[in-house]
């Protein structure tokens, strides 16, 4: 089971006077309906949060207002794939898409890895059921839960996987987003990694 915040394991800092200060790592995650503002609120955060942040996002491709697949980027490289695509994919059937699962693993997967080697901000957008059928990603997930790491992570709602649930009970605060109150979520997140 993962360490609850009063119990987490911290980091240590030295000062000038030689004392030891211990910071713990925030973990936070943000779950809500599909276009309730998921990957704005984590885009916003990323402009205003004072943490040197990595990861992976992952958005809508839209062609001719229709949507056609998904990308995933990594946060600090900008490099960019396909997570599911209508055309430009050869993995597993999902829905009316095919998944990109080598795009995921080798652009997602290693956007979380090195965040976690080098990063103060690990940004996961989204743990969902795509993504999920990467055996990679979620180990690479699980690492981060498990780490002295600040978190962002956006979930599925609903989903019954094992990760998900461990996201949705082990982080220090989870955020059910929705339209009326995504602004104010999006300054206590930015707070709330600040401190």
């Amino acid at each position: 089971m993962g360490k609850g915040r009063g119990q987490e394991e911290g980091r240590t800092k030295g000062t000038r006077e030689g004392l030891v200060l211990t910071i713990l790592a925030m973990k936070i995650a943000v779950t809500g309906n599909p276009g309730v503002g998921k990957t704005t609120l984590v885009k916003r955060v990323l402009e205003a949060a004072p943490l040197r942040a990595g990861g992976m996002i992952t958005e809508e491709i839209r062609k001719c207002g229709r949507r056609v697949g998904f990308s995933v980027r990594d946060v600090a490289t900008g490099r960019e794939g396909y997570l599911a695509h209508l055309h430009h994919c050869d993995g597993p059937e999902f829905g009316r898409y095919r998944l990109c699962l080598r795009d995921l693993e080798e652009i997602g997967v290693a956007a979380i890895e090195r965040a976690l080697e080098e990063a103060e901000l690990v940004v996961i957008d989204e743990v969902g059921p795509m993504e999920l059928k990467s055996s990679r990603f979620v180990a690479a997930v699980e690492k981060v839960l498990e780490s002295n790491k600040n978190l962002l992570v956006t979930a599925h709602r609903a989903s019954n996987h094992h990760l998900a649930y461990r996201i949705r009970h082990e982080v220090d605060q989870l955020i059910r987003l929705t339209k009326t109150n995504r602004d104010a979520k999006i300054l206590e997140v930015i707070r709330l990694l600040a401190s």
